[in-house]
């Protein structure tokens, strides 16, 4: 750190999380609730509660600040609601419809279900405008722009108040030229939207993904920019000295000017960080293979690192939107601690995704909120203080919890409140669970290879649960977790993606010499712009892929490798990295037959200064921080036992608590099982083991 402090902002469906680590290694989190209605108000009040608990004025902190990065919502829940920017498309005639047809088929695990309904357009059909042009997959013109076609687009699109314009046409990315030329037209008619050029933002072969991902960029990108431009504008009144940065849903940081143009890097933001954070907690003991998981208020977001990188995912459908952009990929369900707990027309009980969010929020909450949620149970089953969370600033009401559970579910399916609870408890656990094994067994990774990791207020309730019921032995927990996608944040490094078609089959020293000089362009731009960013050549690290598939294969995987020389001896090494891959996914490789890529891309770094880890001082025995007992089951038959009660701001360094234990910190709650030990290191993580 060049200065004295580095904030970190996530913002979450219920919470905005706020890490604030300075030179001496001591660091803060802070939450607040969220704001949806307006997103820098809880900036705002994150900042003053800061305040109110060190005396560090909003003023002072950031104008004394190295880093300043935020990590919004914002994108994602514009395109939940579909609440984004009245947007235009205008593509080659005879593809407006692109984005309707989708390939042919519904998104994976819905492809035969005659009964799911079909997407929202975010562009609508009256606003599709097809131009004639045609380019073929050689890049040669086989019709020249029809630049009337795109003028009478922009009258009409200037009538109907379109606010943002997507353009994308049909192998663009060979000859770009006519994507270039009516952009020029758009801006000279319509100065005042948002222009997002397919072959620019996402120059891949693939003209639905392409198409895709530009009408989602142009959708949201108004949205980014008001949102961007209110924060810098908070934060320059503050004083800082330095441009805020905003999480990209590439693992990376970017300027807010990257972000507003190219939104749809930051539609998921915030878990993406989570990775970052996670190898950060795990270095010291050598663990490279992690998984996190996150449960905040509203949804639980899990994220897979395999030998020290994060999954990474391109052409993938969000949403029910094919987007191309890499992305963190993040697996995220409806399991918060507001999800409700209902019962379905089979009579049997179920656990959201539906959520009472912040908004009024669990029953016990106290703020008009009737319907049982997980929050609820955990505090019925006694996991929760009834003094309240974030430091009893969030008062929970026994009783309403107990109320809702009774009403809704405990009488109609005759059990106890408690026996319900324990219910609601299992079964919100083993929808986690399956989402688990979503990202590691279906994805041929066995679980018991990795530490559970701790991220989000609430996992740390279930967290022992979990890995007991997945088969992972070790589990890590910060102090930090409730707010650990912020501390990923000030931990991580500014990243660009530069991208670029390559049909080439690997044959050959032509073809050796094109890849180099597709790699060894992008990286000279990627250089380029991180200098300009402040960056020296030592802190700039490259990494770099390549989207490939056997001649003749419908579809292609991406392969990573370290940056080399590219020569035609050299192609028998990406052959090799290629075939690997291709088994790891699908169990087989043909060695023997022809290899061809079809698009490549290099990541590119600037490496950022790591605040000091924190340190705490040794403890003087677990003992010494009992707050009391509390009863609190542990099984279906809803029967009690008393548990001590563990204040963690007095555990030190080396304490030892053996479950059944609750630790309670300032912003979350640790429930150690019965036949689990929870070890607290000097970094303020507990590593907590199956006995």
């Amino acid at each position: 750190m060049q200065t004295q402090y580095r904030l970190g902002i996530d913002a979450g469906g219920t919470f905005t999380d706020f890490i604030l680590a300075d030179r001496e290694g001591r660091v803060r989190i802070v939450k607040a609730l969220s704001t949806p209605q307006d997103p820098t108000l809880a900036i705002r009040n994150g900042l003053a509660l800061i305040e109110e608990e060190t005396g560090i004025s909003p003023t002072e902190i950031v104008s004394n600040a190295d880093l300043c990065i935020n990590g919004t919502t914002v994108g994602l829940n514009a395109l939940i609601t579909h609440r984004g920017a009245k947007t235009g498309l205008i593509a080659t005639a005879g593809h407006e419809d692109s984005i309707e047809i989708r390939l042919g088929h519904k998104e994976d695990g819905y492809r035969y279900d005659p009964e799911y309904p079909p997407a929202t357009m975010l562009v609508p059909r009256y606003l599709r405008h097809g131009v004639r042009e045609r380019v073929l997959s050689t890049g040669a013109v086989h019709t020249p722009l029809n630049e009337d076609d795109v003028r009478a687009a922009c009258r009409h699109f200037l009538a109907e108040g379109v606010q943002s314009v997507a353009i994308s046409f049909v192998w663009s990315v060979l000859h770009p030229d006519h994507e270039r030329r009516a952009a020029e037209i758009v801006r000279e008619m319509m100065p005042d939207v948002m222009l997002t050029v397919g072959s620019t933002l996402y120059p891949q072969v693939r003209e639905y993904t392409r198409t895709s991902t530009a009408i989602v960029n142009a959708y949201l990108g108004p949205i980014l920019a008001q949102y961007v431009e209110a924060v810098d504008r908070q934060f320059r009144a503050m004083g800082a000295k330095n441009p805020v940065r905003y999480f990209q849903s590439n693992g990376g940081l970017a300027t807010g000017d990257l972000v507003a143009h190219q939104a749809v890097y930051a539609i998921n933001s915030g878990p993406a960080s989570a990775p970052q954070a996670a190898l950060y907690l795990g270095q010291p003991y050598g663990e490279e293979n992690v998984i996190t998981v996150d449960m905040g208020g509203t949804s639980f977001d899990i994220t897979l690192t395999w030998q020290g990188r994060a999954n990474v995912s391109k052409n993938i459908d969000f949403l029910r939107y094919r987007i191309g952009i890499p992305m963190i990929q993040v697996e995220t369900l409806g399991a918060g601690g507001g999800s409700i707990g209902w019962i379905d027309p089979m009579g049997l009980l179920q656990m959201g995704p539906q959520s009472a969010g912040s908004e009024p929020g669990p029953a016990c909450y106290g703020r008009g909120g009737t319907q049982p949620t997980t929050t609820d149970a955990n505090l019925v089953l006694g996991y929760l203080s009834p003094g309240g969370l974030v430091g009893g600033r969030l008062p929970l009401d026994v009783e309403k919890a107990r109320e809702a559970i009774r009403t809704h579910l405990a009488e109609p399916l005759g059990l106890s409140v408690e026996r319900a609870a324990y219910g609601m408890f299992t079964i919100v656990n083993t929808n986690m669970v399956n989402g688990i094994r979503r990202v590691s067994v279906e994805r041929g990774y066995d679980p018991r290879d990795f530490v559970l990791n701790c991220a989000g207020g609430a996992t740390g309730s279930h967290i022992t649960a979990l890995a007991r019921e997945i088969g992972i032995r070790k589990v890590m927990i910060s102090k930090l977790a409730s707010g650990l996608c912020a501390y990923g944040q000030i931990l991580s490094d500014v990243k660009y993606n530069y991208m670029a078609p390559a049909p080439i089959r690997l044959e050959g020293a032509a073809a050796a010499s094109q890849l180099d000089a597709l790699f060894t362009g992008l990286e000279v731009k990627g250089r380029a712009d991180l200098t300009q960013d402040g960056f020296a050549e030592e802190r700039i690290a490259i990494r770099r892929s390549l989207d490939m598939r056997y001649v003749g294969q419908v579809h292609e995987c991406t392969v990573s490798v370290d940056p080399f020389e590219i020569t035609e001896a050299s192609l028998d090494r990406l052959k090799a990295a290629f075939h690997a891959r291709h088994e790891e996914l699908y169990t087989y490789s043909e060695p023997n037959s022809a290899v061809e890529v079809v698009n490549v891309e290099s990541a590119i770094a600037g490496k950022v200064d790591r605040p000091n880890r924190m340190r705490l001082a040794p403890g003087k025995g677990a003992d010494s921080a009992v707050k009391g007992l509390r009863p609190m089951i542990f099984a279906a038959d809803g029967v009690s036992q008393e548990t001590p009660v563990f204040d963690g701001a007095a555990l030190g360094a080396g304490d030892t608590v053996r479950g059944p234990a609750v630790i309670e910190e300032v912003t979350t709650t640790l429930v150690i099982e019965p036949g689990w030990t929870a070890v607290l290191d000097e970094h303020g993580t507990y590593v907590v083991t199956a006995d």
